[in-house]
């Protein structure tokens, strides 16, 4: 994807954990991510059971509900929508 080469995210393919937490440590610095990223396991249970193909954003509340997911990114990726589903949640 020509947005990854010009934002200079582009890697080889994980072959272990490590490798997998680097590339993504990686792409939250370079991409100015700031919210927890968490890291499927290469069975991709996570992404198997939330359709994270495309990628993403999903919005999980203390109780494991989805209570926010993003259109398809990563130009479906609408940071104010993100936001306002964060405000929207109850404050603990």
């Amino acid at each position: 994807m020509q947005s990854n080469i010009k934002d200079s995210v582009v890697f080889a393919s994980p072959k272990n954990l490590e490798e997998r937490e680097n590339v993504a440590g990686a792409c939250v610095r370079k991409l100015g991510i700031r919210f927890p990223a968490l890291i499927d396991g290469f069975d991709n249970t996570t992404e198997k059971a939330y359709t994270g193909w495309p990628d993403r954003l999903y919005l999980i509340d203390t109780q494991g509900h989805v209570v926010y997911k993003s259109r398809p990114g990563p130009f479906g990726f609408k940071p104010d929508d993100l936001k306002g589903a964060l405000a929207r949640l109850p404050q603990s």
